[in-house]
């Protein structure tokens, strides 16, 4: 058990990162309130974190790493693969038109297949509610 040093709560271990420069190996702050601290610093620096994001995916151990997760994911799952590829062909054919977010309106959005056997059978959604919708979708217990 441990004492957070800004909201004071007292909470078990696991609601602590570890951070080996302290002296029981937990950083001072809980989870909670680091991921509000980090996710508040990130807004209200917004531009600046993105421009090092993208500096960072240069780094050539990030870009071995980015190719590693793709190859697995297209080999997790082929029909995936074929259903994002029939998307694409389709764009370019002019078979499929790309449309706005579903839920928002956003214009940057991806086509998200609620079965992947159904392959241009798409809902275009931007990426934080597509994200979202797959999230549901576990919750659900629904398998594309």
């Amino acid at each position: 058990m441990k004492a957070c040093n800004k909201c004071q709560k007292v909470k078990e271990s696991d609601e602590f990162y570890p951070a080996k420069t302290t002296r029981d190996g937990l950083l001072g702050e809980c989870k909670e309130c680091t991921r509000a601290r980090v996710t508040k610093r990130r807004n209200e620096n917004i531009e600046a974190v993105r421009e090092y994001d993208k500096e960072r995916s240069k780094n050539k151990h990030r870009i071995a790493l980015a190719k590693e997760v793709n190859a697995r994911w297209r080999k997790e799952d082929s029909r995936r693969v074929a259903a994002h590829n029939a998307v694409a062909r389709a764009i370019r054919a002019g078979e499929l038109t790309k449309q706005p977010c579903a839920r928002c309106g956003s214009e940057k959005s991806l086509a998200h297949h609620e079965d992947y056997n159904k392959k241009l059978e798409v809902i275009w959604l931007c990426q934080p509610h597509h994200k979202k919708r797959h999230k549901e979708m576990v919750l659900a217990g629904i398998e594309p």
